[in-house]
């Protein structure tokens, strides 16, 4: 070694062009997590801000920004330690190839609460992401707000609030929560358009169980109370639960997969792996399966996921929110190579009635499918709402309006396919005609009308059952029932008034559901000029 590069290494001269390269050099260093700040983090079974990067991103694709700011903060000797980054890494990157913007809050920086500094460069970012058009991605794992700074860091968390809002429709928005998000550090997720979680390891609270407990007197711990098992399931907060970050990355690559990079363009297309054309093109093997899967008694479940899985490409099924509400599955496929949204009732869950909570996860999947270009495709098994004093006074009526509202205004391509039983309003709801849908189909199983039989038959003829008992009660009644099913519960009155297309064989659906796609693939309806509607919240 020279003795000029001996120089440098000790004191670097900043006057020189080596010197200067050293000296960013030297700084650039400080970047690197210490390893005892890994150490602590791989312990809580978590990464470091910078190995999730790693994990989310295309190797080698991740250009950094703002790696040399710090904090300005003096108060309570803050400036004595004031390190690059100020907790949060943030850039650009590509996944399979397409741009995405990123921050990553680093849990060992001040406990990743955010100041001012921090706020900014997480504002600047998303403020990047609208203008290049690209999904931005947060990786939440903070304290909330840095108390040493007051009120400047609430005023940036406000800031943040309003980029969340102006880019909802606009860009994808999806928050992975890896790590504690408390107070209003969880407001920022929560206006996002989806929240994956880790189990075991995620946690989201407005009050913390200490708190909680000193207020209110409630014991609960930290994972009953905010953990991604009971987002996910409970509250439905949370829209997928990763058994590890692997798999929580894994997941939100599959998802970006599905969408667009923002509300101008379309979701990526591929090749159809299976020809949807004409019955000509012939049937496949998993295409005749569907004409097996509904039971002949209109009493006994089937799992959609067997219907879906024999419509989809490839069988594949990306499930959003698959532990809440269960009575209804929302999630994405792709139907000869384009991506659709799926909405379906569940009949092995309350009978794949609509209940407040099925409501609201379906209209919210609803409208973000609408927002970001990709068509719904509806599959109805619904026998009605779900009956109680519970639904009633929690607001049925009004939350469920949200699923009506969701469908009359999406302006998408909309297709719906009836496979059993539409009931009563719950018809009206799940992707009428009446509601704008543009192709609705049925399958010979369906069974539409405004109540059940059983129902119907003990209203019309409630005066001449009332006279009967026994034997001749039992016998009458299953006679009316087969009568009122045969004259009313089919899906012919509808077809002959035209509420819906056809009536096709379940083994045709792919095929018709393709066909309909490519026929609304230049769709195009414009609302009425208004600021903006009053959905019911």
């Amino acid at each position: 070694m020279s003795a000029a590069t001996e120089r440098i290494d000790a004191t670097p001269d900043i006057h020189t062009t080596a010197g200067k390269l050293a000296d960013l050099h030297r700084r650039t260093a400080e970047h690197a997590d210490s390893e005892a700040a890994t150490e602590r983090q791989h312990a809580k079974g978590r990464g470091t801000a910078r190995e999730r990067i790693d994990a989310l991103v295309d190797p080698g694709s991740f250009v950094e920004l703002d790696a040399l700011t710090r904090h300005r903060s003096t108060n309570f000797g803050m400036d004595a330690k004031r390190p690059y980054g100020d907790g949060v890494v943030t850039g650009t990157g590509t996944v399979d190839g397409r741009p995405v913007a990123v921050f990553s809050q680093d849990a060992t920086v001040f406990g990743g609460a955010l100041g001012e500094v921090y706020g900014e460069k997480i504002v600047k970012v998303m403020d990047l992401a609208v203008k290049f058009g690209c999904p931005m991605i947060g990786i939440n794992d903070g304290g909330g707000a840095r108390i040493q700074e007051g009120v400047v860091a609430l005023g940036l968390y406000g800031e943040i609030f309003v980029r969340n809002v102006r880019s909802s429709g606009v860009i994808p928005q999806i928050s992975l929560v890896m790590g504690p998000s408390a107070g209003g550090a969880v407001y920022s997720p929560a206006l996002t358009d989806f929240i994956v979680m880790v189990d075991g390891t995620s946690h989201m609270f407005i009050t913390g169980p200490d708190v909680i407990k000193t207020v209110t007197g409630e014991d609960v711990g930290m994972e009953e109370l905010g953990g991604g098992r009971a987002h996910n399931s409970r509250s439905g907060v949370a829209h997928y639960l990763g058994s590890d970050e692997d798999d929580a990355f894994s997941y939100v690559k599959e998802l970006l997969g599905y969408l667009p990079s923002n509300n101008l363009s379309d979701p990526p297309g591929f090749p159809a792996t299976e020809p949807t054309g004409s019955v000509a093109d012939g049937l496949t093997d998993t295409d005749l399966e569907l004409d097996t899967v509904v039971p002949d008694s209109p009493n006994t479940p089937y799992d959609i996921h067997e219907v879906l899985r024999r419509v989809l490409d490839e069988g594949e099924f990306l499930e959003v929110h698959a532990l809440f509400a269960p009575n209804i599955v929302v999630g994405y496929g792709r139907v000869d190579g384009r991506s659709v949204g799926i909405v379906a009732n569940q009949p092995t869950r309350f009978a794949g009635c609509l209940d407040i909570d099925a409501s609201e996860k379906a209209a919210r999947f609803v409208r973000t499918c609408d927002a970001f270009n990709v068509p719904v495709v509806t599959f109805v098994d619904v026998p009605g709402f779900l009956p109680g004093t519970e639904q009633e006074w929690n607001g049925i009526i009004r939350r469920g309006a949200k699923l009506i509202y969701a469908y009359a205004e999406a302006t998408v391509p909309k297709v719906t396919v009836i496979t059993r039983k539409a009931y009563g309003g719950a018809y009206d709801v799940m992707g009428s005609k009446h509601l704008g849908a543009d192709i609705n189909v049925a399958w010979p199983t369906a069974q539409i009308a405004v109540t059940g039989a059983a129902g119907a038959v003990s209203i019309l003829y409630r005066k001449e059952l009332a006279g009967l008992d026994g034997e001749r009660l039992t016998a009458r009644r299953v006679e009316l029932q087969q009568e009122y099913e045969d004259t009313l519960a089919n899906p012919y009155i509808a077809a002959d008034r035209g509420y819906i297309d056809g009536v096709i064989p379940p083994s045709h659906t792919r095929g018709y559901i393709g066909r309909a796609l490519r026929t609304l693939a230049t769709k195009r309806e414009v609302p009425p000029s208004r600021k903006h509607g009053n959905i019911p919240l």
